[in-house]
């Protein structure tokens, strides 16, 4: 992703400096200046370098969706830059909470920038590595299937809940569950979707690996339960070869999720921490905040940031609750 990065900025470099150098005059210091500036928005320079910060990231991008992505990304940067300049001309860079939400900000990317050169250190797995990951987990892919699943998210907390879960255990079918809920006038959703092995719940995908087609699962957590049935599942194995570059990739994300872990467990083992006023009573065992891998698909484990949540980032109730709870909310996608 950093090397694909690197060549969309060097793309936008280059087409920027030749639209400059057209406009150019000769002078040696002042063309130089001018291929470093994009636009200018009333007193104000919007360079090169802003550009290509703002930048998306594109997987091999041909120059001509270099040069959109770029002449969007400028338009959005003057139309934020002509807001800046009303903002300040109205003071308020100097409000209280413009200033807050400003020190957040800093305190994050400061945050950001440690934990990046901590995980940078991971290294890449081998191929020894690569193989036993391929081996353990076959319902990823020597044994890999596209399901079809009908799911019913069933809202219950509480006694209700607890009555569900001794409820469910002998219904074979979706109707009787249906049935059970309408009865008990629970509140409950339902929905169809197709999802591959690798893009279920790392641990709810071994566990439906080993289900026949039409099987009916229960899934309990902390604010009620998904039934789900394997309408249909057809196998679509992958072999070592065409699984290596997934596995290195899924490999090397939890290697640099670790350091970033442990980096910031050494750090509160070695610092003084004192809880103050209302706070004053720590939490026993009190630790920082880690999502369980389990509650994860591969495919989300792929392709997220290895970042750890005290980065930044908002904190909801399902970065805590239930793995697999937790995981089933990507089958309603």
């Amino acid at each position: 992703m950093r090397l694909v990065r690197t060549a969309s900025t060097l793309l936008v470099t280059a087409a920027v400096i030749a639209l400059s150098a057209c406009g150019g005059d000769g002078g040696g210091g002042e063309e130089k200046k001018a291929t470093q500036v994009a636009a200018k928005v009333n007193s104000d320079e919007l360079t090169v370098h802003q550009i290509n910060a703002a930048l998306p990231r594109m997987n091999n991008p041909t120059e001509a969706q270099v040069k959109a992505a770029t002449k969007q990304v400028l338009e959005r940067l003057i139309d934020q830059q002509l807001l800046i300049q009303k903002a300040v001309e109205g003071k308020l860079d100097r409000d209280p909470n413009v200033l807050t939400a400003l020190e957040n900000s800093r305190r994050e990317i400061l945050a950001r920038a440690y934990v990046e050169r901590v995980m940078s250190g991971a290294s890449a797995p081998d191929d020894a590595a690569v193989k036993a990951f391929f081996e353990q987990h076959p319902e990823l892919f020597s044994q890999r299937r596209v399901y079809r699943l009908q799911e019913v998210a069933i809202e219950a907390r509480g006694d209700a809940l607890e009555e569900l879960k001794k409820a469910l255990p002998p219904m074979k079918t979706l109707q009787e569950v249906a049935d059970y809920v309408k009865a008990k006038g629970l509140r409950a959703r339902s929905n169809t979707s197709v999802r591959a092995a690798e893009q279920l719940p790392m641990e709810f995908a071994a566990r439906v690996a080993k289900l026949p087609d039409g099987e009916v699962v229960a899934v309990p957590g902390p604010r009620g339960v998904a039934v789900i049935q394997i309408l249909q599942s057809q196998m679509q194995p992958l072999n070592e070869e065409q699984a290596k570059p997934f596995i290195t990739q899924f490999l090397q994300n939890k290697a640099r999720m670790e350091l970033a872990q442990n980096e910031l467990k050494g750090l509160r083992a070695a610092a003084k921490v004192e809880y103050m006023g209302d706070f004053g009573k720590a939490p026993e065992g009190a630790e920082p905040a880690a999502e369980g891998a389990g509650s994860q698909s591969m495919e989300q484990q792929l392709n997220q940031e290895a970042v750890p949540a005290a980065v930044g980032g908002k904190v909801d109730d399902d970065d805590h609750s239930d793995a697999l709870e937790k995981g089933l909310s990507g089958l309603k996608k």
